[in-house]
């Protein structure tokens, strides 16, 4: 994870790097651009965050199987042609150790940015080259108590017991991931249902350009969050019937933990409709907010996605036959005129009523360093004389 700049400002000093401010724009646009091209070139994708997915090769065995590295590599240099975007890739029979592959091609250069475990021996060498807390699924403290227990590295864990790794390991999750590393796939791949790049949950996360401790400025916030994420949700065509909204405080201030607090609810029904949310979000907020603290991180994330139109219904809802058509008529204006006129041309009173006329909204972020966007903004293009 990034560090603070001023715990590394010496080091950007020293070597004159160049910082950037975050660019969320271009980084979405180009991972759309890099996992447009996965999934055409595979049977089955899972997009697993901005930066990573899980390729399914199943059906290609016949084609690839004699030369699985070349195919990997070609998908490589495909990549960085697009996109100039390196990247790692991890071959393996389970998603476990693909991501523990993975994890080597980053750092083996002799590898060239692809590992292949086509065989028990490999697996088993991989296995001995990986600290136990850095096993997917494992992390720091459980890496701390597996230590403790005399297990160093991913081999030693995949030496456990099933009945051993439910006892120590939280049930049949941690069986699940012995097996894994054995090579026995227990978790498969989460593609989206209708053959599309649809996500399984959609979030709209951001630090504030300052910290804020007024109930009106994190009620702008969130309501802003949650107004880009619904347009995220209608633009692939989903409703979402679970919500979650968190604050973060600054972990290197003099407030103790915990540093994050966090609230969820179900809907009656799945819903895309902005209002519908921001509503539902503001009664969340009101339960996480403390006065006198100060918060200088907030988001909104979308679970339980569902297609648009196919709801499921409570035991004594009602579809209305006028209210939705309505409702879905008011979102396609909406974005039809955020789309054309700009992004936050309109927007929900909640988002914007704390902001006086003329000024910036207090949680939008400095951006003093930030870089063009030069794939999504017209007036951020290349120009070439």
């Amino acid at each position: 994870m990034g560090a603070p700049l001023f715990q590394v400002r010496p080091l950007i000093e020293q070597h004159q790097v160049q910082v950037f401010s975050s660019n969320y724009a271009l980084y979405g646009d180009m991972s759309y651009r890099v996992m447009s091209y996965l999934a055409s070139v595979v049977p089955e994708l899972e997009i697993y965050s901005i930066d990573e997915a899980f390729l399914g090769l199943h059906g290609m065995e016949r084609y690839t199987k004699p030369a699985l590295n070349d195919f990997a590599q070609e998908i490589r240099e495909q990549v960085n042609q697009r996109t100039h975007i390196p990247t790692c890739i991890g071959i393996a029979p389970t998603k476990t150790l693909a991501k523990l592959a993975n994890h080597l091609a980053k750092q083996d250069t002799a590898c060239k940015g692809v590992l292949l475990l086509d065989s028990v021996e490999r697996q088993w060498w991989a296995l001995g080259q990986v600290p136990v807390e850095e096993v997917w699924g494992v992390g720091r403290q459980y890496g701390q108590k597996l230590r403790a227990m005399g297990l160093d590295t991913a081999a030693d864990l995949a030496c456990c017991s099933e009945a051993w790794a439910r006892k120590h390991m939280g049930g049949v999750v941690g069986a699940r991931l012995v097996r894994e590393l054995q090579g026995t796939p227990c978790h498969q791949l989460h593609a989206s249902e209708d053959g599309t790049l649809a996500r399984k949950s959609i979030a709209h996360t951001r630090s504030f350009g300052r910290p804020l401790s007024k109930f009106d400025d994190l009620l702008g916030a969130v309501a802003a969050f949650t107004s880009r994420a619904a347009e995220k949700l209608r633009a692939q065509g989903s409703e979402t019937y679970m919500m979650t909204v968190f604050l973060g405080q600054n972990r290197f201030g003099p407030t103790p933990p915990p540093y994050t607090y966090s609230a969820q609810i179900t809907l009656p029904t799945s819903t895309s409709n902005t209002t519908d949310l921001v509503r539902a979000a503001r009664a969340l907020l009101e339960k996480l907010w403390q006065p006198g603290l100060l918060y200088k991180k907030a988001g909104v994330i979308f679970d339980g996605l569902e297609g648009h139109g196919q709801p499921q219904l409570s035991l004594f809802e009602q579809l209305p036959e006028v209210q939705r058509p309505q409702s879905a008529a008011l979102m396609r204006k909406l974005d039809q005129l955020n789309s054309r006129f700009g992004q936050n041309c309109v927007q929900v009173a909640t988002a914007v009523a704390a902001v006086p006329k003329g000024t910036p909204a207090p949680w939008l972020g400095q951006k003093r360093q930030c870089s063009l966007a030069r794939t999504t903004s017209w007036k951020d293009l290349w120009e070439i004389g």
